[in-house]
């Protein structure tokens, strides 16, 4: 299966950038933390393509589909871009690899692009528009190639935006106040989805007509409450993340001034 392979291929890189920087005597910079948020991060996106939701999405309920995408094109990003900042992420590829990419010009030129802020954030928010128009998701599911390309689409986008939230590069192409208003744009975006999904009161999805004992109606409305608190708990807790050397800073003037 090619997600297991990719899977093994991304964690072995991950295990050789751990190795090689504890054998530089970096072990603080390669910790247990990052292998955990990796591995988690690997274990989200394995579960939504290869595990029981799989089944589920593809052929009984709308918002195990929905499930899907967000642990594919949001929290797996999250996790595994988390885990790589720093000096893991110039480590993860060996040097025979990342020399020649690293002088390739034409790389450095479509990665520079693609990570603009506005464009990464306009594939995001277009991927997301165009993979939930009706006909379009009904014919990802009875065409798998397809399918698997609005997969791909679905992770190559959730790693370009959370490579700009998190910056593991420390490249600073946003501040932290530009970080803060991507996430929430990001979360405005997938709010106007979400109430679609919610407040249409007629099924949208011909493919899906309930399983388990919920309607289509209700699953679909399930399916936007899914993707809210998805984007709530990731998003939100890179906000808060993002702001507490802010709060802490104006906690500890607080208590100077009162001392």
């Amino acid at each position: 299966m090619i997600p297991v392979l990719a899977a093994v291929v991304a964690a072995l890189l991950f295990l050789q950038a751990v190795v090689r920087l504890r054998r530089r005597g970096r072990a603080d910079l390669a910790g247990w933390d990052r292998i955990a948020l990796f591995a988690a991060g690997l274990a989200a996106t394995l579960f939504a393509l290869v595990g029981p939701l799989d089944g589920l999405a593809d052929e009984k309920l709308l918002s195990a589909h929905m499930a899907q995408h967000v642990l594919i094109g949001d929290l797996g990003p999250a996790l595994m871009v988390t885990a790589l900042r720093g000096a893991l992420l110039v480590f993860f590829l060996p040097a025979p690899i990342l020399a020649p990419l690293a002088r390739n010009r034409r790389v450095r030129a479509v990665l520079g692009a693609l990570l603009r802020p506005r464009v990464a954030f306009s594939l995001w928010a277009a991927n997301l528009a165009v993979w939930h128009v009706p006909y379009l998701y009904d014919l990802a599911l009875e065409h798998q190639n397809l399918h698997d390309f609005e997969h791909v689409c679905w992770m190559f986008c959730g790693f370009l935006v959370w490579t700009l939230l998190v910056d593991p590069g420390s490249h600073r192409r946003l501040t932290v106040g530009g970080r803060v208003a991507l996430a929430a744009a990001m979360f405005a975006t997938g709010q106007i989805l979400t109430d679609v999904l919610v407040f249409t009161f007629t099924p949208l999805y011909p493919f899906y007509h309930g399983a388990h004992g919920i309607s289509a109606l209700t699953d679909q409305q399930l399916s936007g409450i899914v993707m809210m608190v998805e984007q709530l708990l990731t998003l939100g807790i890179c906000v808060a993340l993002l702001l507490r050397p802010r709060w802490s800073r104006a906690r500890r003037a607080r208590l100077a001034a009162a001392t």
